[in-house]
């Protein structure tokens, strides 16, 4: 009797233990990450987003149904991570995925897809490879946030430009900026302020046509205008974050740089993108020759004060891209060949930066290298860089487009990386310390001897912000994407990864040093040896079991015959 009470004693005690852990699990969160990377482990500052939640999140992903397994893998990837958004929220998360298209007619698919467009959730055309060819699928890479009746689209997949074909090399990264893309989505809805970003005007800058897609990627987070220094006022600058100065072509006036030195002492944001020196591609295809010149941009005075120079000189690199020439014999049609132009340096980004952190080389045209000055209290920091097989060219000079024809020199295009990106944070001295204030400034703006901590961007490139343009249709292309090669290079990335840099005191872009390796299969190898292992899939668990049976009969058979 006691031997069977301690019996049920014990099943008591053992139900009650499983009940008071199902309860201890409610309460409280924990997972084990054994992963080398932390892939599955949420960084503090998204808990501490989370925890400042007051508002239901619905968060709806539309990347669902038959999908390639390239993309299951960034659904997947999205699921787990929310589930642990879920988790550490202190609100409650609702998670939704879905299909849009799924069981639609292809009448109605137009119509749902035009509705998600008018809010931000874009279709992407997908080529699956299989033993039949190539078919062609419509996928949604993209979630919606809504907090506290707003909504924000959120793209999974990151670099979208470009060929579909060569999504699958896209998805690692894609993977690695997740937790940065739902977290900045989430602290954005919950502080409800959209920075102002300005691109100045009114010195030649692109218009808004090449600065179509820079201006359009932007908006999705922030409030993009274009800003006349000569005519904004000291209201408008302080409503400003980032004011961003793109490829101007004539000198500022002094009360225009009073106006930017305002700026940058207030705290604001400033980005450079400077064209030093004068040379178009389009002068000098039609030419076939074009003397560069220098450009007097009445800025070398600030710039030197900040912290950096851009120097009056070309950059050429054997790392470049390539632009478009006729060739053919004389009295016959002429064909268009792609040749690469050493003044078109593709610039690689320092990956030890957050700010530059898993972008693509970024494609630059006739940039110009950059230095810092030593000033106190600013640090300085190179972030775009060409490779070490370059040349430097003091200008003015004469370019030809003969210059295609003759073979870069290995030993003159041998040399230490130039620095082409600089990022500056700290204290600027004003540059009109002890300076009267310029003719044409009515407004009492009480600049202050040093800037508040601030940062800033000095890039030796008027053009890395510009997207090219159609000569069809006059269409606009996305940033970094080249119309001749096919080939999207990390220009959008940049410009967005600056506005988050500089727009986020909190410093989220961090984020993005997560870093997660994947070990994909060897598909060359797949391929061969297809049948092989499907043979071995199905034929060796059987053949286990059979072992096992034969194994089990034998053993009984000794056991009791004895």
């Amino acid at each position: 009797m006691v031997k069977k009470n301690n019996k049920y004693v014990g099943a008591i005690v053992f139900v009650l233990a499983l009940v008071l852990l199902n309860v201890l699990a409610q309460q409280f969160y924990t997972r084990f990450d054994f992963t080398k990377e932390k892939r599955y482990t949420l960084t503090q500052k998204t808990k501490d987003n989370l925890a400042k939640t007051d508002h239901d999140i619905v968060i709806t992903v539309f990347l669902d149904g038959e999908i390639p397994a390239a993309f299951k893998r960034l659904r997947n990837a999205t699921k787990d991570l929310l589930n642990d958004y879920k988790a550490y929220s202190k609100a409650n998360i609702k998670i939704v995925f879905e299909d849009p298209l799924k069981g639609l007619p292809v009448g109605e698919q137009d119509t749902v897809i035009n509705s998600l467009a008018r809010i931000g959730i874009k279709p992407m055309a997908v080529n699956i490879k299989n033993d039949a060819g190539l078919t062609q699928k419509i996928i949604f890479p993209m979630a919606l946030v809504e907090y506290n009746g707003k909504q924000t689209p959120i793209n999974l997949l990151q670099k979208t430009g470009g060929a579909a074909s060569d999504y699958e090399e896209n998805i690692t990264s894609s993977v690695q900026n997740l937790e940065y893309q739902f977290t900045s989505a989430i602290k954005r809805l919950r502080s409800g302020s959209n920075p102002r970003i300005g691109f100045t005007e009114g010195h030649g800058e692109p218009s808004n046509l090449y600065l179509y897609d820079a201006i359009t990627s932007l908006s999705q987070q922030h409030y993009v205008g274009r800003v006349d220094l000569k005519l904004i006022t000291k209201e408008g600058l302080d409503s400003l974050k980032v004011l961003i100065i793109a490829k101007p072509q004539t000198p500022l006036s002094e009360m225009e740089k009073y106006k930017i030195n305002y700026f940058v002492m207030k705290g604001g944001r400033l980005v450079w993108a400077i064209d030093q020196v004068g040379a178009e591609l389009d002068s000098l295809q039609r030419r076939g020759q074009e003397m560069t010149f220098n450009r007097q941009l009445n800025i070398d005075d600030m710039l030197f004060e900040y912290g950096a120079r851009i120097n009056y000189n070309l950059i050429a690199d054997v790392n470049c891209a390539s632009i478009p020439i006729a060739t053919g014999a004389p009295g016959q049609q002429a064909q268009i060949d792609l040749a690469p132009w050493v003044f078109y340096p593709v610039l690689l980004p320092d990956t030890s930066s957050s700010l530059t952190r898993n972008i693509d080389g970024i494609r630059s045209q006739f940039a110009s290298t950059v230095d810092t000055i030593g000033v106190p209290n600013v640090s300085k920091r190179v972030v775009l860089y060409t490779s070490p097989y370059n040349k430097v060219f003091e200008t003015p000079r004469m370019l030809s487009l003969q210059m295609l024809n003759e073979q870069p020199k290995q030993e003159e295009y041998t040399s230490s990386p130039k620095a082409v990106g600089v990022l500056l944070e700290g204290q600027f001295k004003s540059v009109f310390l002890n300076r009267p204030i310029p003719a044409g400034i009515t407004e009492n703006y009480n600049v202050p001897a040093q800037s508040v901590p601030t940062k800033m961007m000095v890039i030796g490139d008027g053009d890395v912000f510009e997207n090219q343009v159609s000569s069809n249709d006059g269409s606009p292309f996305p940033l970094g994407f080249d119309r001749y090669t096919q080939q999207n290079y990390g220009n959008k990335a940049l410009l967005l990864n600056i506005a988050d840099y500089f727009t986020d005191d909190n410093n989220l872009i961090a984020l993005r040093n997560k870093e997660i390796k994947v070990r994909l299969l060897d598909k060359a190898k797949l391929r061969t040896e297809k049948t092989k292992w499907q043979l071995i899939n199905a034929v060796a668990p059987i053949l286990l079991l059979i072992c096992f049976a034969i194994f089990q009969h034998y053993y009984r058979k000794h056991k009791y015959a004895k």
